[in-house]
């Protein structure tokens, strides 16, 4: 029985050590946020950042391409990413009334499908969201910069008629017009 205990006590204090370096250790995939606020908009967007470490993102699925064009993507890793509005905007073109939502994209080496979803009470989307609550899906060109982006990272960006929505990792940019 003493045996028994000290066991148990070995297991415990091991269990407890492990989940005090797990909370000091930074996270691989940190928590990021993109904000834009100004008269018209007040715009936020909370998502996590991976990081390219090497790593093939976009291609093809037998090129084992981490993200592969044509499959669903929760834009971000860990969580799916929440975009949220203080008022009623244009999203690529589409109407939305103010709210929270997730992000979500199908990659494509040309365009993305990019989606928002009313369903943003769900943290960990490891699986795919329920479609039937899509209420935006819009279509936006690929393109490719020159300098590879390490840690995948949305902003915004401001021009005389709109602002846009920019998502950027490895050598692939999209941009989102809001209005």
């Amino acid at each position: 029985m003493k045996y028994l205990k000290i066991i148990i006590l070995i297991v415990a204090l091991i269990i407890g050590a492990v989940f005090v370096y797990m909370s000091m250790s930074p996270p691989k995939s940190p928590l990021g946020t993109a904000s834009f606020k100004n008269e018209l908009h007040d715009l936020e967007v909370v998502y996590s950042r991976p990081y390219k470490k090497g790593r093939l993102i976009f291609g093809a699925e037998k090129n084992e391409a981490l993200v592969p064009y044509g499959k669903y993507w929760r834009t971000g890793a860990n969580a799916a990413t929440t975009f949220m509005t203080g008022s009623s905007i244009s999203f690529g073109g589409k109407e939305i009334a103010a709210g929270t939502y997730q992000l979500y994209t199908i990659p494509g080496a040309e365009s993305w499908l990019v989606f928002l979803n009313s369903e943003h009470d769900k943290y960990f989307a490891i699986m795919e969201p329920d479609q039937t609550k899509d209420i935006v899906k819009v279509v936006v060109p690929s393109y490719s910069v020159e300098t590879p982006v390490e840690q995948f990272t949305i902003d915004f960006a401001k021009d005389s008629t709109s602002v846009s929505l920019n998502l950027k990792w490895d050598t692939t940019f999209i941009s989102i017009p809001i209005k």
